[in-house]
C-alpha cells in the first residue's frame, strides 16, 4: 500500500492564512460537523464518498479531515485506490486543529 501523505494543522492554516484555495472534504458525520467545520471545506460523509466522488476534483489535491485523523486516513486509502493521486490527511483530524 502506498504511504498516505500527511499534513499538520499548523501547515494547513498557513496556506489557508497566505490565501491558497484548498480542497478540503470533511468526512465526519453531519452531528460532528455540527460543532464546526475549517473554513473552506466541503462535508461528504465518510459513508457516501463513493456516491460522491463527482464532487471531488481530481486533478488537484484533496485534503482530508475527520475527528482525529484516522477515518480521514481510510477516505484517503478509498480515493488513492480510485484514481484520485494528491489524497493528503490532516494529523489529529480536528482535536488537533483548535
Amino acid at each position: 500500500m502506498n504511504q498516505i501523505l500527511e499534513i499538520t494543522p499548523a501547515e494547513l492554516k498557513a496556506r489557508l492564512e497566505s490565501g491558497e484555495a484548498v480542497q478540503m472534504i470533511d468526512v465526519r458525520e453531519d452531528e460532528e460537523v455540527a460543532a464546526g467545520m475549517i473554513p473552506g471545506a466541503k462535508h461528504i460523509p465518510l459513508g457516501q464518498i463513493p456516491d460522491r466522488l463527482d464532487e471531488i476534483e481530481k486533478t488537484q489535491e484533496t485534503i482530508l479531515i475527520c475527528r482525529s485523523g484516522y477515518r480521514s486516513e481510510r477516505a484517503c486509502e478509498y480515493l488513492t485506490e480510485m484514481g484520485y493521486p494528491s489524497c493528503v490527511n490532516l494529523v489529529g483530524g480536528m482535536l488537533a486543529w483548535t
